[in-house]
């Protein structure tokens, strides 16, 4: 396992598009009343937590969904967090907006079947694993204290497996889900829900 402090990671909760099957990527939807929900039983778990607050960072996305997310989990613990460009989700390049029969459609030669997560990365002008593992590797190798972290669903995928040490297929396996938090620590990944 990695050499990094724990880390607290949630995604944001639902947004519209995700209601409507459309991939986001650097494009953005507001959070659904269901997605404000999911931030804000996100918050209870926070403040069950027996975290000092006062020797925890806390950071989010800079894209609109993760800021509300984080600004609704956090507000039941008097938090803020500070925005970092390095957690911002996928660029799913040609295929922002689109869903995934539109993409099947204009693009049948790529196989979504095959590796679902792995296929997240074969988007026409969109962000390579490797790019993407680059940046979230510099964010986890800035970390100097417990932390928790405010993102998206691919990103929270690729930033738990470099903590953890897996390679790029194992990282399509770890457990995905809104509304709940993913903990890090020595002892290995554990999901926190209501």
């Amino acid at each position: 396992m990695a050499h990094y402090p724990d880390i607290y990671v949630l995604r944001h909760g639902q947004t519209a598009w995700n209601l409507a099957g459309r991939f986001q990527g650097h494009m953005d939807s507001p959070l659904t009343q269901k997605g404000r929900r999911q931030a804000h039983e996100q918050g209870q778990l926070l403040a069950g937590l027996d975290l000092a607050w006062d020797q925890t960072d806390l950071f989010c996305s800079p894209q609109g969904r993760a800021v509300e997310t984080a600004e609704i989990a956090l507000a039941l613990v008097g938090q803020e967090a500070r925005r970092d460009a390095r957690l911002c989700e996928i660029s799913f390049g040609a295929w922002e907006g689109l869903t995934l029969p539109n993409i099947e459609a204009g693009w049948p030669h790529i196989d979504h079947a095959g590796d679902p997560f792995l296929w997240n990365f074969a988007a026409p002008g969109g962000e390579s694993f490797g790019g993407m593992a680059q940046r979230l590797g510099d964010f986890l190798e800035e970390l100097q204290r417990p932390s928790v972290i405010i993102c998206h669903g691919i990103t929270s995928r690729v930033l738990r497996g470099l903590w953890l040490g897996v390679d790029m297929e194992a990282m399509g396996d770890l457990p995905g889900g809104q509304g709940c938090i993913h903990h890090l620590s020595a002892l290995g990944q554990t999901q926190m829900r209501l």
